[in-house]
């Protein structure tokens, strides 16, 4: 599982299967996507305005990469 956090964006997205695999964007809310695969297997979680549905400290011990994007 990988989870990567974007602080300028507010992005939180959770991937569970790091195999390259197409996959189907599904909205469940305004702030959730989900990343669906064969079979309709969920591979991945996108939150955006992650601070305001998640709190990240509560994540650990499981450990997130910030992200920070060129520009």
């Amino acid at each position: 599982m990988r989870i990567d956090y974007d602080d300028k964006t507010d992005l939180l997205y959770m991937r569970f299967d790091d195999r390259p695999r197409s996959v189907m964007n599904k909205r469940v809310s305004d702030d959730v996507v989900l990343d669906v695969g064969a079979k309709g297997r969920i591979v991945g979680i996108e939150i955006m305005d992650a601070s305001r549905h998640v709190d990240l400290d509560k994540l650990l011990p499981v450990r997130y990469r910030l992200v920070r994007k060129a520009g």
